[in-house]
């Protein structure tokens, strides 16, 4: 697979659960509206209305979604924007459950997202700023290892971006949207096939 081209899999899959998940659910403008909305969710935020998606048997056919394929998908609904704390916060969350280390790799994914939104912080003009797809385009190829992504994962994630945002707000196909809407067809694909095996 070419560094430059996001797998078909993250392509088919992600994109467009994103853009439902954008469609749905648009962001929440108010802090306090937010935090009440949160709190009365019984999944995190993100991966709500996922369950009818028609692309839930797609990911059955293809296996699990990983944590660098979520990235990568991210890189194709939100890559216009500049990368800001909250993204590398999120990134990096999802650097650290993928590689299973406690600190970020120099040189990576995270790494990269930490300096583009110091330097983007810098900067007054969005042409100029490093965008969230100049990072995450390649993202399975540059994490030394991945896994496929978990509930517990998506949480991380969420809480992250949800903390270094001043709004205390995740966006819609974000990087913790993302990872989210991975984490629930995940789940979704384990239970069909456990449901399955015991039908059999």
């Amino acid at each position: 697979m070419n560094q430059e081209q996001p797998s078909k899999h993250v392509q088919d899959t992600i994109k467009e659960l994103n853009a439902q998940e954008a469609a749905t659910h648009p962001q929440t403008s108010s802090p306090n509206a937010h935090s009440k909305a949160v709190a009365s969710q019984k999944e995190p935020v993100g991966v709500q209305g996922i369950e009818s998606s028609p692309l839930g048997s797609r990911t059955e056919q293809r296996g699990e979604i990983t944590i660098g394929e979520a990235l990568e998908a991210t890189a194709l609904t939100a890559g216009h924007r500049p990368v800001d704390y909250s993204d590398a916060a999120a990134i990096q969350a999802a650097e650290v459950r993928a590689t299973g280390r406690t600190n970020i790799v120099p040189g990576g994914v995270a790494a990269a997202a930490q300096s583009a939104a110091t330097r983007n912080a810098r900067l007054r003009s969005d042409e100029e700023k490093t965008k969230l797809g100049e990072i995450l385009l390649g993202a399975s190829s540059k994490l030394p290892s991945d896994k496929a992504v978990t509930r517990r994962d998506a949480e991380g994630v969420i809480g992250a971006e949800l903390r270094n945002d001043p709004n205390l707000c995740t966006r819609p196909g974000g990087v913790a949207a993302s990872i989210a809407a991975a984490a629930r067809l995940n789940q979704s694909n384990a239970s069909n096939n456990n449901q399955n095996k015991t039908n059999k």
